[in-house]
C-alpha cells in the first residue's frame, strides 16, 4: 500500500520524517480532544428545571341548582390565581357572578386585602397567598354569608436539594353560616345551620412530599338548600388562601476533569566539576575492572605464554639463518 503524497522511490531517512510528523500531529489531536471527552453533558433547562409555584386567594367549584333542579349552573371561578415559572402577582378584591340568581349579579367574594404571588428564582420557588377582611357569599343566600374570616395566610417554599416547607395561619374570628367557629388547631370542623344546610371546614391543611408542598388556610365543603325550598341548592368546594410549589431540579454537575498524566521529564544529573574528555576506545576492547589479571597493555593472562613462545621461535629462526650463512661462506672458500 502506497501512502498518499509520498513518492514510492524514497530513501529510509526521508520516509521516517513524515512518520514522525504524523505521530506528533496525532498526539496533538489527542491532547486537544481530551478536555472535550471529559466534559459532561449540559444540564437541561426549561420550566421543569426551574420548578413551579402557584397561589390563589379564592377558588370556587360549585354546582348551583335553581328552581327544583330544573336549571343547573356550574360555577368555577377564582380570585387572584397566579402561577410561575414567570413571577406573577395579583391583588383584586372582588369576584362577581352573573346569571345565577334570576339574572341579577351576585358578589361571590369581597376582601379588604387579597394578594397572591408566585415566584421562581435560582434554585428556589415560592407560592404565597394572603387574605384579610374576607366575606364569601353563595347564590340563594343573600343575607347569610357562607364564611367570614379576619386573616388567612399560606406559604409554600421549595428549594433544590432541600425539604419543602408549607405553612398556613388563620387569625381573628371565623364565622360560617353566621356562626362563629373556634379555631384551636388544624383539623376538620363541621357546622350545621338549621333550615340552611351544612358546611365542613378543613383548617390549615398541609401536604409535603420530597419535592412538592401545598398549604391551604381554609377549605369548605358546602351542601346548602335554604329552607329546603329548592330555590337554590348549592354543592361544592370553596378554597381560601392556597399556595403550592415544586422544587427545581438540582443542577447536574459534570464529572470532575482528570488531568491527563504526562511523563515527567527528570533533569539529567550533571557533574559538579569540569567535564573530563572521554578516552576513545578501540572496537572490540572492553574496559576491565581492577581485579582482572591483565597486563598493562590490556592483554589477557595468556599473554606471557604467547610472548615466550614467540621468543623461542624468534631464536630458532635466527639460528637457522646463521647456519645458512655459515654454509654459504664455506662453499665460497672451497
Amino acid at each position: 500500500m502506497t501512502s498518499v503524497g509520498v513518492p514510492p522511490t524514497v530513501n529510509s531517512n526521508t520516509f521516517r520524517m513524515p512518520a514522525r510528523r504524523c505521530a506528533a500531529a496525532t498526539a496533538a489531536v489527542a491532547l486537544l480532544a481530551g478536555p472535550v471527552a471529559l466534559a459532561g453533558p449540559a444540564a437541561a433547562t426549561g420550566s421543569g428545571a426551574q420548578g413551579r409555584a402557584s397561589a390563589v386567594v379564592l377558588r370556587a367549584g360549585l354546582d348551583v341548582s335553581l328552581l327544583d333542579k330544573t336549571v343547573q349552573v356550574p360555577v368555577n371561578t377564582s380570585l387572584n390565581e397566579v402561577t410561575a415559572p414567570a413571577s406573577a402577582s395579583r391583588t383584586a378584591l372582588t369576584v362577581r357572578l352573573d346569571g345565577v340568581d334570576g339574572g341579577r349579579p351576585v358578589q361571590l367574594a369581597r376582601a379588604d386585602v387579597a394578594t397572591a404571588r408566585a415566584t421562581t428564582e435560582q434554585g428556589r420557588t415560592e407560592g404565597y397567598a394572603r387574605l384579610a377582611g374576607a366575606r364569601v357569599q353563595l347564590p340563594g343566600l343573600p343575607l347569610i354569608p357562607l364564611v367570614e374570616i379576619g386573616k388567612a395566610t399560606s406559604r409554600a417554599v421549595c428549594a433544590a436539594g432541600a425539604r419543602p416547607v408549607a405553612e398556613s395561619v388563620l387569625l381573628g374570628p371565623v364565622k360560617v353560616l353566621g356562626k362563629e367557629v373556634t379555631l384551636t388547631a388544624a383539623g376538620t370542623t363541621r357546622v350545621t345551620a338549621a333550615g340552611v344546610g351544612e358546611v365542613t371546614l378543613d383548617l390549615a391543611r398541609k401536604q409535603i412530599a420530597s419535592t412538592t408542598a401545598a398549604a391551604t388556610a381554609l377549605e369548605l365543603r358546602v351542601a346548602v338548600n335554604p329552607l329546603k325550598l329548592n330555590v337554590a341548592e348549592v354543592n361544592g368546594t370553596v378554597t381560601l388562601a392556597k399556595a403550592t410549589c415544586e422544587a427545581p431540579r438540582a443542577a447536574v454537575k459534570p464529572p470532575a476533569e482528570q488531568p491527563t498524566e504526562q511523563p515527567t521529564e527528570r533533569p539529567t544529573e550533571q557533574p559538579t566539576g569540569p567535564a573530563k574528555p572521554e578516552t576513545p576506545q578501540k572496537p572490540g576492547i572492553e574496559p576491565q575492572g581492577p581485579n582482572e589479571n591483565l597486563a598493562e597493555t590490556g592483554g589477557t593472562s595468556a599473554t606471557a605464554y604467547i610472548a615466550g613462545g614467540a621468543a623461542v621461535l624468534l631464536a630458532l629462526g635466527g639460528g637457522t639463518v646463521l647456519v645458512a650463512r655459515n654454509r654459504a661462506r664455506a662453499r665460497a672458500r672451497g
